[in-house]
C-alpha cells in the first residue's frame, strides 16, 4: 500500500512538472484573398486547418486556429497587415504571398522571431541569410529557370526576350533565367520589364518594342492575375502567329487550373494557344485526389458556383504549409516547450504614434520552433516535404511538368527535375534528403515529346528573325590597298565598298528569308593594309556587328567570334624566283640518269647472251659462224626494246626468260616516253628553295603580306625567329624577290593561296614551291551565337552548289597573262632506284634459267660420256668420246675432257638424243649377244654434219 502511495505521488509530481499544453494555438496567414493564387490558398488552408484539428496524432488537446490577412497585392497594405497579424500573438506565419511583400514582412518577423512559412513567395533572393526566419514551403525560381534554360537550349534557340513584371518577384526571376542561359550558352537578348498594374496600353509599346529585336523567344515571368493582358496584346499585335515561341513559367499553369470549365471554353484559352507553360510536379496520390475533391466541392459552396476551378500547385503548397506549421508546434509542445511573449524594449511608440508599436510581443520560443520547421519529414499532398539542407534551406525533390496549351486543355510534352533534366518519363523523387540520385541520371538525352506551336505548327520555330528596329547591321570592311579586286573602297558606289567578297556576300543576305539591311565601314587608313586581327577584335568588342572581306578562319580568331562557312579555300603557299631551263639537242638523254643507261644496257647484252645460250642447241637461228652469232646476240638484245626481234624462241628456258625481259622493256619504254614528254612539253625550272623543310633549315629572310596572320603562324607554330621575317605589300613582293637576300631582298614569300594565285598571274617568273601547308578558308565574321552566321552559311552552300559562286569569281578574279604554271619545280629524273626492283625479278630469272639448262647438259654429258667409255672399253684404250687417233699424242687426257664438254655443248640437242640412244641400243646388243660380235654401229667419231663453232 505504501509503494502504490510513493507511485502516485511521484506520477502528480511529474504531471505539475510538465507544462500543460494550451487549449488553442493560432497562426497567421498573409496572401491576397481575391488572387487567382490566394483564392485557391485559402479554401486550403482552410481545409488544413480542419484535417489537423480532427487528426488526434497531431495536436493532441490543442486546437489550431488561423487568422488571415488580405495583403490586396500591395506591398505597404500587405506590411500593415503583417503588422498587425503579429499584434494576434501568432507562432507563425503561412506566407505571405508575394515576394516583395516577403523581403518586407522577414525583417518584422526576424524581430519578433516568428516563422515565415511562405508557399508563393518564390524570388531565390530570399534564401539568402538575411532572412533567418524565413521559410520558402514551395520550390523557388531558381529551379523553375533552370527548367526553362533546358527548354531553350534543347530546341537550340541561343536568344530569348525576358517579359516580366518589374518587381522583387521578377527580377529574381529573370536573373535566376540569365545565369541558367549562360550555361547553356544562350543569352537574354532583351528584357522588357512592365510595371505592377501596367494597363494594355503599356503592354502594347512594350511589346511593339521587343518585337523590333532580333529573338522571337519570349519567355513571360508575370503574376496570375496580369500576366494574361500580355498574350491578349500580343494577340492583337500578330505575336501570336506561327514563327513566335512563347514560353510562361509556372503562374499560366496556376490560371489554367484555377479557371472554371466554362472559362477554359472561352476567350481564355484561345489567347495562349501554342504556349508552353511549367506546373510544379505534386505525385499523384490518394490524399492529393481527396483534397482536389474536397477543394472542388467547398470552392463551389462558398462561391455558390458548381463549376469552380480545381485547386492549384500553390493551392497544395499551402496545405502542406499549416501541416508543416502543425507538426513543428506538436513536436515543439512535446518537448515541453511552453508558448510565451515578451514586450521589446526597442520596440516603442513615438510621441503623438498612433502605430501602436508597443502592442507587438516577441515570441520567446520563436527559435526552438523555427528548428523544429527545418526539421520537417513527412509525405504530404505535394510528395516529400523534407529540406534539404545542404543547398540553402530548400525543399527536396524540385520537379516541373512542360505543358503546352491547345484547344481547351493543356498536353504535358515532358517533365524536369533537377536529377533527370527533361525527360518524358515521370521524375524519380528521393524518399529523403540523403538519398543520393542514381548514378548517370544527369547524362541522360534531353528529350520531350512534339510541341504544337503558334500558328498550328509542329515544327519547332527558329526563334530569330532580323530585328525590325530600323538600325542597319555595321558591317566592317577591310580597306585594302593592293588587289582590290577581293575588297577595298569604291567612292562611286551606293555600298562605298566593292569587291569579290562584297558580292559573296549581298548575294547571300539576298538568300535570306527576311531583309538585313546593312551598313558598310571601311576599317583601315588607306595607306597600308589593315591588321586582320584587330578587324575581328572589333566584332567581338560589338563595335562592328559583322565584318566582310578576305578573313582567314584561323583558330585564335574562332575563339571570340563566329565565322560562316567558308566562301574561298585558302592556305598557306610559299613563293620563290625561279629559273627557267630550256631544252638542248641532249634533251632525249635527261629521262635517265647515267647510272640507268649504263645498267640498262648492261642488262639488254647480258639478256640476250642468256637467250643465245638457251636457244643455241634447238633454234637454228641462233647457229652458224661466229661472227654471225654474235651479230645475232646483239640485234636481238636490242631489237626487244621495240618488241621487233625477229628470231623466234623456240625452248620453254627461252621463253620464260623473254616474257619476264620483255615485261621490264615494257615498263621502261613507258616511263622513258612519260619522262621525255614532260621534259620537252614542260617549261624546266630550279630554284634554291624546294619546299617547307628547305626554308625553316635555311637563315635566309622570309616576307610575308601585311596584316596576315602569316607572321604568327611562322613564329608561334613553326618557330621562324622574327628577325627572319620582313613585312612586305603585295607591290613590294616582285622587287623583293629578284633582289634576294644578298641585295636587302628575300629568298622567298610566304602567303594566302588566293593572293599568291593572283601575284603569279601577272608575275611568270616566279612559283609556288612545295605543298600548301595549311588549310583553311575565308568566312565572314559575326559576334558570338549570331544567327545570321548560321543563315548566311547555308545561303553560302547554296550559292556554291547553283554556281554563283563561281561565277562572282570569274567575274572579279580573271586569271592574267601568264599561262598555266605548274608548282612543280623541275623534273626529277629517273634513277636506278626506280627499276632495281624489276632488273633483280630478270636477273634471278636468268640465272634460274642457266642453272637448270646447264644442269641439264650436264647430265646428258655425264650419261653421253658413259655410253661412248663402255663402247671404247671395247674397241682399245686409246679411244675416247670422240676418237681421234693422235689426240693422246698431242694434249693431257683434262685438255681432251674439257674440249670434249664444249664439243658436246655445241652439239645440236636432236643429234645428242640420237647418239645417245643409238649407243644405248648397241651395248644392249652387246650384253645379250655376250660380247662375241663388235658392234657396227654409228661412229663416236663427230658428227660431219655438225658446223664448227
Amino acid at each position: 500500500m505504501a509503494f502504490l502511495l510513493r507511485v502516485l505521488c511521484l506520477c502528480s509530481a511529474l504531471t505539475v512538472a510538465l507544462p500543460a499544453r494550451p487549449p488553442t494555438v493560432t497562426i497567421g496567414a498573409l496572401f491576397t484573398f481575391d488572387s487567382v493564387i490566394g483564392s485557391s490558398a485559402a479554401t486550403a488552408i482552410q481545409l488544413a486547418v480542419q484535417d489537423i484539428n480532427s487528426d488526434a496524432t497531431v495536436l493532441r488537446g490543442t486546437n489550431l486556429s488561423v487568422v488571415m490577412q488580405d495583403t490586396k497585392c500591395s506591398g505597404f497594405v500587405g506590411t500593415i497587415q503583417a503588422l498587425e497579424l503579429m499584434e494576434k500573438q501568432v507562432v507563425a506565419v503561412v506566407g505571405p504571398q508575394s515576394s516583395g511583400i516577403a523581403h518586407i514582412v522577414s525583417h518584422v518577423a526576424d524581430q519578433l522571431r516568428v516563422p515565415l512559412l511562405s508557399f508563393a513567395a518564390t524570388d531565390p533572393a530570399l534564401s539568402s541569410t538575411q532572412y533567418p526566419y524565413f521559410v520558402r514551403a514551395a520550390h523557388d525560381d531558381a529551379f523553375q529557370m533552370a527548367a526553362v534554360a533546358d527548354v531553350v537550349a534543347h530546341f537550340g534557340w541561343r536568344e530569348v526576350t525576358a517579359v516580366y513584371i518589374d518587381n522583387d518577384f521578377g527580377r529574381g526571376g529573370v536573373d535566376a533565367l540569365g545565369d541558367a542561359l549562360e550555361l547553356m550558352r544562350a543569352r537574354i537578348s532583351y528584357k522588357a520589364a512592365f510595371p505592377p498594374g501596367a494597363d494594355r496600353a503599356a503592354l502594347g509599346d512594350l511589346l511593339e518594342r521587343a518585337n523590333m529585336m532580333e529573338s522571337r523567344a519570349f519567355v513571360v515571368h508575370a503574376t496570375p492575375d496580369s500576366g494574361l493582358d500580355i498574350f491578349a496584346v500580343a494577340q492583337t499585335l500578330n505575336m501570336m502567329d506561327g514563327g513566335y515561341v512563347w514560353i510562361a513559367t509556372d503562374w499560366l499553369a496556376a490560371v489554367i487550373d484555377s479557371a472554371s470549365p466554362s472559362s477554359r471554353q472561352g476567350k481564355t484559352m484561345s489567347l495562349i494557344q501554342g504556349v508552353l507553360t511549367l506546373r510544379q510536379y505534386t505525385p499523384d496520390s490518394d490524399a492529393k485526389r481527396s483534397l482536389e475533391t474536397r477543394f472542388i466541392a467547398a470552392a463551389s459552396r462558398q462561391s455558390r458556383n458548381t463549376t469552380a476551378g480545381s485547386m492549384n500547385a500553390y493551392g497544395l503548397f499551402a496545405y502542406d504549409s499549416v501541416w508543416m506549421a502543425a507538426r513543428a508546434i506538436d513536436q515543439f509542445l512535446d518537448d515541453g516547450g511552453n508558448i510565451s511573449f515578451s514586450a521589446d524594449p526597442s520596440i516603442r511608440d513615438a510621441n503623438g504614434s498612433a502605430l501602436r508599436l508597443s502592442t507587438l510581443r516577441v515570441f520567446d520560443q520563436g527559435e526552438q520552433l523555427l528548428k523544429k520547421v527545418m526539421l520537417a519529414n513527412f509525405t504530404g499532398v505535394t510528395g516529400r516535404v523534407q529540406f534539404d539542407a545542404g543547398s540553402g534551406r530548400a525543399l527536396i525533390n524540385p520537379a516541373y511538368e512542360i505543358l503546352n496549351v491547345g484547344g481547351t486543355g493543356v498536353r504535358r510534352v515532358g517533365y524536369w527535375s533537377n536529377y533527370t533534366r527533361l525527360s518524358v518519363a515521370v521524375p524519380r523523387l528521393l524518399l529523403n534528403a540523403q538519398q543520393q540520385p542514381p548514378n548517370g541520371t544527369q547524362q541522360q538525352q534531353q528529350q520531350l515529346y512534339s510541341v504544337i506551336w503558334p500558328g498550328d505548327t509542329t515544327a519547332p520555330p527558329r526563334g530569330w528573325v532580323f530585328p525590325n528596329n530600323g538600325r542597319p547591321l555595321r558591317i566592317g570592311v577591310p580597306y585594302r590597298t593592293t588587289y582590290k579586286q577581293f575588297v577595298s573602297k569604291d567612292s562611286s558606289g551606293p555600298d562605298g565598298a566593292s569587291g569579290y567578297c562584297i558580292d559573296v556576300f549581298k548575294a547571300a543576305v539576298a538568300l535570306l528569308p527576311y531583309p538585313v539591311p546593312v551598313s558598310f565601314i571601311l576599317f583601315g587608313d588607306g595607306v597600308k593594309n589593315p591588321s586582320y586581327g584587330e578587324l575581328v577584335q572589333k566584332v567581338a568588342d560589338s563595335f562592328f556587328d559583322a565584318a566582310v572581306g578576305d578573313i582567314s578562319i584561323v583558330t585564335n580568331r574562332t575563339r571570340v567570334v563566329d565565322f560562316t562557312q567558308p566562301y574561298v579555300e585558302s592556305g598557306l603557299v610559299i613563293v620563290s624566283p625561279v629559273k627557267a631551263k630550256s631544252s638542248n639537242e641532249w634533251a632525249f638523254l635527261k629521262p635517265f640518269t647515267p647510272g640507268m643507261w649504263a645498267i640498262t644496257g648492261a642488262f639488254f647484252l647480258f639478256v640476250g647472251a642468256v637467250v643465245w645460250i638457251l636457244e643455241h642447241r634447238f633454234n637454228p637461228e641462233f647457229r652458224g659462224s661466229p661472227r654471225k652469232q654474235i651479230v645475232t646476240i646483239f640485234w636481238f638484245s636490242f631489237s626487244t626494246m621495240f618488241f621487233a626481234h625477229r628470231e623466234n624462241t623456240v625452248s620453254t628456258l627461252g621463253r620464260f626468260v623473254l616474257i619476264i625481259w620483255l615485261f621490264v622493256v615494257l615498263i621502261i619504254n613507258s616511263s622513258y616516253t612519260a619522262s621525255l614528254t614532260s621534259i620537252l612539253t614542260v617549261q624546266q625550272l630550279s630554284t634554291g628553295i624546294q619546299g617547307l623543310d628547305s626554308l625553316l633549315s635555311s637563315n635566309e629572310p622570309i616576307g610575308y603580306q601585311v596584316g596576315s596572320f602569316a607572321r604568327s603562324y611562322m613564329m608561334e607554330e613553326l618557330g621562324v625567329p622574327a628577325s627572319r621575317l620582313r613585312e612586305l605589300a603585295i607591290t613590294e613582293y616582285a622587287d623583293s624577290l629578284q633582289r634576294g637576300p644578298g641585295n636587302g631582298g628575300v629568298a622567298a614569300i610566304v602567303d594566302e593561296l588566293p593572293y599568291v594565285e593572283l601575284f603569279l598571274s601577272t608575275n611568270c617568273q616566279f612559283r609556288t614551291v612545295g605543298q600548301e601547308f595549311t588549310k583553311s578558308g575565308w568566312g565572314f565574321a559575326f559576334q558570338r551565337d549570331s544567327p545570321l552566321a548560321v543563315d548566311l552559311s547555308t545561303a553560302i552552300l547554296t550559292l556554291s552548289e547553283n554556281g554563283d559562286l563561281q561565277r562572282i569569281h570569274d567575274k572579279w578574279l580573271t586569271p592574267g597573262t601568264c599561262a598555266s604554271q605548274s608548282s612543280d619545280v623541275g623534273a626529277d629524273r629517273l634513277n636506278l632506284n626506280s627499276f632495281w626492283g624489276l632488273f633483280l625479278i630478270c636477273g634471278v630469272a636468268c640465272f634460274i634459267a642457266l642453272f637448270i639448262y646447264f644442269a641439264r647438259i650436264l647430265c646428258q654429258f655425264c650419261e653421253y660420256h658413259d655410253v661412248s667409255s663402255n663402247k671404247g672399253g671395247a674397241a682399245g684404250e686409246d679411244s675416247g668420246v670422240f676418237p681421234d687417233p693422235e689426240r693422246s699424242l698431242r694434249r693431257p687426257a683434262r685438255l681432251s675432257s674439257i674440249r670434249d664438254l664444249m664439243s658436246f655443248v655445241d652439239m645440236k640437242e636432236a643429234e645428242v638424243k640420237r647418239a645417245i640412244r643409238s649407243r644405248s641400243s648397241e651395248r644392249r646388243l652387246d650384253r645379250s649377244m655376250g660380247g662375241s660380235s663388235t658392234s657396227e654401229g654409228p661412229s663416236l667419231s663427230r658428227p660431219s654434219s655438225m658446223s664448227p663453232v
